[in-house]
């Protein structure tokens, strides 16, 4: 069974608009969705620990700056 990460996303009245966070991470390929988590990521496979970090830390480099908080949860 492949792997799959949610990623939950948190805004503030001082963050970026919540269209732009929705359009950076739709960039990047993860899928919005309606329900208890905000995006998900099909990895469509296993990987490593290192791939999964290598991919956070891309999303965190995309939104530097825009006061949005991230919580990531990866199922296998």
């Amino acid at each position: 069974m492949p792997m799959e990460t949610y990623i939950d996303v948190f805004l503030n009245v001082d963050c970026e608009k919540a269209s732009y966070i929705f359009n950076k991470l739709s960039e990047m390929g993860l899928k919005y969705h309606i329900g208890k988590y905000d995006f998900i990521y099909d990895w469509k496979r296993i990987v490593t620990i290192k791939e999964e970090l290598t991919f956070i830390d891309s999303i965190q480099e995309k939104l530097k700056g825009t006061g949005v908080i991230l919580k990531f949860t990866t199922i296998r």
